[in-house]
């Protein structure tokens, strides 16, 4: 994939950074018009400078910084820290090639989140997934994919992985529907790695799992799956992500974040609580073990 296509790949950085601009004009009782106008900017590309769908250029930040009163050195500096580092992805740029650029502007988010709500009604959450597990659900969504290509694949959810095992971890808050804990992805030898794997993993206490049970009947969850994510810095404000298998999308509405972060509080107060849900899970650990003998 052409590495310049990857040039305005929304980062934690680049949103951090649209919002304060956003911010300071706002506070500087600026229209969007008025500020375009002033740095003889197009109106349009300023909205895209404010939403971090563009990188701007450094001299357009220091227009705008100009314009809006900005004086203050040390605040410009980490301004235009940000704008520096918008670009950077880490590890990730080792897997461009295999790797939409939705899917990696999320890790990206996630790597720097305090939490993710996270519902899955198909798979096992990524970041709770056995390399198995994570190998057997690739190869089967994409059975055009070579083996090769399905471990490259792989390699980048398992580095993603790190989040939740670093000093101070993501916490995770995972719903998934009970079909999830059926479904034997890989195998029977698979799927009980991977049981065992999320009952393992709920023993942290920054994980916490829930198993939707199929008696809950039809449920508003059933639309899809999504990630709701929030950032320590209270310049990053929450992100929902929703993906298929063709495109994926950002939400950052207020009206967007209220509806997902609703949505969610049904599906935990409809979902079997943690304790239970580890049983389901053990239970069916059980029944694969009964069947194997």
């Amino acid at each position: 994939m052409d590495v310049a296509a990857r040039k305005h790949l929304p980062t934690v950085r680049l949103r951090r950074l649209a919002y304060q601009l956003r911010g300071m004009r706002s506070d500087a009782g600026l229209t969007r018009e008025d500020a375009a106008e002033k740095t003889h900017m197009n109106s349009a590309t300023l909205w895209r400078i404010e939403t971090g769908k563009v990188r701007p250029q450094k001299r357009t930040v220091l227009a705008l910084l100009d314009l809006y009163g900005i004086s203050d050195g040390q605040q410009r500096t980490e301004l235009l820290d940000l704008l520096k580092d918008s670009n950077q992805l880490g590890w990730l740029q080792a897997y461009e090639e295999v790797l939409s650029d939705e899917y990696s502007a999320y890790i990206s988010f996630e790597a720097e989140a305090r939490s993710v709500r996270n519902y899955e009604p198909l798979f096992v959450p990524g970041l709770l997934q056995t390399e198995e597990y994570a190998r057997a659900v690739t190869a089967g969504v994409l059975p055009e994919c070579s083996e090769s290509d399905v471990a490259h694949r792989v390699e980048a959810p398992m580095k993603r992985q790190e989040s939740i095992t670093k000093d101070t971890p993501l916490k995770l808050w995972a719903i998934i529907d009970e079909g999830v804990i059926h479904r034997q992805v890989g195998g029977v030898d698979v799927m009980r790695g991977q049981l065992r794997h999320l009952a393992d993993m709920t023993k942290q206490p920054h994980i916490t799992l829930q198993v939707l049970p199929y008696e809950v009947g039809a449920h508003a969850g059933m639309h899809g799956a999504f990630a709701l994510m929030d950032f320590p810095d209270p310049y990053d404000p929450e992100l929902v992500y929703i993906e298929n298998r063709v495109n994926a999308m950002f939400l950052e509405s207020p009206s967007e974040i209220a509806s997902y972060s609703s949505l969610f509080e049904y599906l935990r107060a409809a979902a079997v609580d943690p304790a239970g849900s580890v049983r389901m899970i053990k239970k069916s650990i059980d029944r694969m073990d009964e069947k194997g003998r």
